[in-house]
């Protein structure tokens, strides 16, 4: 019988690594095959607004969550008009179209559901601006990963409902103590419909939630939503929806533009 080889150290240590490389490789493409394999039955389960269910179904589950921590005192951070840019940027177009005329504009708001035609009416800007006004300064956050920090003015949605008597089932003022009465959701559509939210009733009635007419302290422009749109601080800038035209109440969650693009229904911060 023949006598192995004695090694000294550098071999040792040579063929180590090399055991060792060759383990670390095999792992390796081992977790792209099993990756790649997940991604791929993933990709084939059934859909649900370009989404597959099995992902959806999380994006549920952290919305439900999200809600039981939810609470009207927790409001975001605002800040000191000196640091608000003062060029705000644009995050998105979509229902900005040039042919609308602003001279013709009203607000067309629902009482009840989207197709109860009979308690449907319609405002100006001259009553929105009749609420008591109402600033905010605090990081605007975008989905493509930019945030700035921007200086609006208008009037609390909260203010709004109140005064109108809207977003309840009984067409009365809305009721803290009377949850039950309210209406679970608030759609918000542009004029011309090409865009559209719908945003939890509770987030509707938080106290940082504005219906805007201006932005450092000036009327909208015309690529920020002029003459009306929605700042809600809580939620990311694609629920803020621009030039707003219509709004109605559902206890269902209404249409919503990049929930049907795959995005999570809350957008919650």
């Amino acid at each position: 019988m023949k006598n192995k080889p004695i090694l000294n150290e550098e071999e040792k240590t040579n063929r180590t690594i090399r055991r060792k490389t060759i383990v670390s490789f095999t792992v390796l493409f081992a977790g792209f095959a099993l990756a790649f394999g997940a991604w791929r039955w993933i990709g084939n389960q059934e859909k649900e607004n370009e989404q597959p269910k099995l992902l959806r179904s999380v994006l549920n589950i952290n919305e439900k969550v999200n809600n039981l921590f939810f609470s009207e005192n927790h409001l975001a951070k605002e800040y000191p008009k000196s640091e608000a840019v003062k060029v705000a940027r644009v995050n998105g177009d979509v229902g900005m179209g040039e042919e609308f005329n602003p001279l013709l504009w009203k607000l067309t708001v629902n009482r009840h559901h989207e197709n109860a035609s009979d308690t449907a009416f319609q405002l100006t800007a001259k009553d929105i601006k009749a609420l008591p006004k109402r600033e905010v300064i605090f990081n605007f956050k975008c989905i493509e990963g930019w945030n700035q920090i921007t200086h609006w003015g208008g009037a609390r949605f909260s203010d709004f409902m109140e005064k109108y008597k809207l977003g309840t089932h009984s067409g009365k003022a809305p009721d803290i103590n009377h949850r039950e009465d309210l209406y679970k959701y608030a759609a918000l559509l542009t004029p011309d419909s090409a865009y559209y939210v719908g945003i939890d009733m509770k987030s509707m009635m938080h106290p940082q939630t504005l219906l805007c007419y201006e932005l450092n302290e000036q009327p909208l422009p015309a690529d920020q939503g002029y003459p009306l749109r929605l700042i809600i601080t809580i939620k990311y800038g694609i629920k803020s929806l621009k030039r707003i035209g219509y709004i109605y109440f559902s206890d269902t969650p209404p249409p919503d533009y990049w929930h049907k693009q795959g995005y999570d229904y809350d957008a919650a911060l």
